[in-house]
């Protein structure tokens, strides 16, 4: 049995939408047909899924959304219910129709006596291949529903992370985008109409007053080219980043930088061993799930030290050694998986290197933005003050010829 959207006219002359399931599409449209509905369009939804980027990108769901439903699963299947049954009573409580459509999908594919694993292969935006293996794993082992929780306290874990990063950097954003649009508008717009006077007047000028004459021309006659080039260059960096060589080479720089590496490695380091000790602790073999953590690291040649480590790893050295032999690793992280690799405690050894790395990120976040929002203000105050030195001290020289 499959899961088919479609887009139909009522009786009434409206458009409607929704999902059902059939056993063929022929049967579907007679269903919708018995309901006097005039079919326009319809779907079998894990096709949907692959019929373009744009379709694809609209059938992912968050991360919220995907922890709430495996944390659901998982407490269904525990409660003795089968993997059909739980999938139709969470699609059923759900109030997004995208997810709804997503799981009725899946359920459709378990019908027809394939796998939860591969059923959710038919949906890879949404599914990524930590979460498909995983759950693979699970159905082997026969605790799928322990695996399940787990995998929803992982994925729960990882979106607060990023929310919390995310919430951090509003006020800054907010604060320097505000900033920079004071400034500018008070050189393209006030400070001309003030400038103005003095140029009226005659006579020699403060050196401080001509900068901002000079800032404020060059604001009001080429501020709209000087948009267009940084929209310009920022638009081609973006393209640049797609080619392989170029991205690569940004990303060793970015490791190389004092600051900006620390944060980068920290990142990457807490992403990497927080999937291998999720993957671990399910009974994912450890050379898929070296090659499936390294999908998650953002920096390329962390990622390609990865699956440098994995071909060591295969070729029989420990992964310690294997994470040591690339120098882009902390060494607290190298230490704890050392210690789980001879205690024989690798996952729980993962997971606290994943949480020392993300406690040392959250703090690096807090202490660079409390730098930084002092230090913003400062610079602007600096920037009115010499705007409004520009502006009164021709005014006081004036009263001084005046008197």
């Amino acid at each position: 049995m499959a899961t088919f959207e479609y887009q139909a006219i009522n009786v009434k002359g409206q458009n409607v939408k929704g999902s059902f399931e059939a056993d063929t599409v022929k049967l579907a449209r007679q269903q919708l047909k018995s309901k006097d509905l005039t079919l326009l369009e319809i779907e079998e939804v894990h096709k949907k899924e692959h019929s373009g980027n744009r379709t694809m990108l609209s059938q992912r769901i968050s991360m919220r959304q995907l922890a709430h439903i495996t944390r659901q699963l998982a407490a269904l299947l525990g409660s003795g219910l089968s993997i059909d049954e739980a999938l139709g009573i969470t699609a059923k409580q759900l109030d997004s129709a995208k997810a709804k459509r997503i799981l009725l999908g899946v359920r459709g594919r378990i019908l027809e006596g394939q796998s939860l694993a591969q059923a959710c292969s038919a949906f890879p935006s949404t599914f990524p291949p930590l979460y498909r293996a995983t759950v693979e794993a699970g159905e082997s082992s026969g605790k799928l529903d322990q695996v399940l929780q787990r995998l929803a306290d992982y994925i729960s874990d990882k979106g607060q992370l990023h929310s919390k990063l995310q919430m951090a950097m509003i006020y800054p954003m907010m604060l320097t985008s505000v900033s920079l649009l004071v400034v500018i508008g008070l050189l393209a717009y006030v400070v001309p109409e003030i400038t103005s006077v003095f140029d009226k007047m005659g006579g020699e000028l403060p050196t401080i007053t001509k900068l901002l004459i000079a800032c404020s021309d060059f604001f009001k006659h080429y501020g709209l080219i000087l948009l267009i080039v940084v929209t310009g260059l920022s638009m081609g960096f973006k393209m640049l980043m797609r080619l392989p060589e170029p991205r690569m080479r940004f990303h060793l720089f970015i490791l190389n930088m004092p600051f900006v590496s620390r944060f980068s490695k920290g990142m990457n380091t807490a992403r990497f061993t927080r999937t291998l000790a999720i993957l671990t602790n399910s009974g994912v073999e450890l050379l898929q799930a070296l090659q499936i953590s390294s999908q998650v690291l953002t920096n390329n040649a962390m990622q390609k030290a990865v699956e440098a480590a994995s071909i060591r790893v295969r070729e029989g050295q420990s992964l310690n050694k294997a994470m040591e032999a690339s120098g882009l690793f902390p060494p607290v992280t190298i230490h704890l998986v050392a210690s789980g690799e001879a205690s024989g405690q690798l996952p729980k050894m993962l997971a606290s290197a994943a949480d020392d790395q993300e406690r040392d990120i959250q703090a690096l976040t807090e202490m660079t933005l409390g730098l930084f929002e002092p230090i913003l203000i400062l610079v602007m105050g600096l920037v009115v003050l010499a705007i409004v030195l520009a502006i009164l001290l021709p005014i006081f020289e004036m009263n001084q010829l005046v008197k």
